[in-house]
């Protein structure tokens, strides 16, 4: 049950951090950096990433963080499986 939360949360975090990084982009602020942006996914963020991607319409056009939010909702889904 712990694992549901801990799923939950860390997408809603990587979403909101796409979309406080978008928002960043147009008001010309800080940026979050990707290196913060991609690693998330792997810990569990994999659909709140490519959400967060597509609602936001954030790093569409980058396809490393395509590439990279597909090969972790892969990796996230083989962990839960194995588990």
């Amino acid at each position: 049950m712990n694992e549901i939360y801990y799923l939950i949360i860390i997408n809603i975090i990587e979403f909101i951090l796409m979309g406080l990084d978008k928002l960043f982009s147009i008001k010309k602020m800080y940026r979050i950096p990707e290196i913060v942006l991609l690693i998330i996914p792997f810990l569990g963020g994999s659909i709140g990433g490519i959400l967060g991607m597509y609602i936001f319409r954030h790093k569409t056009k980058k396809l490393k963080f395509k590439l990279l939010f597909t090969l972790s909702l892969i990796v996230n889904v083989l962990y839960i499986i194995i588990d």
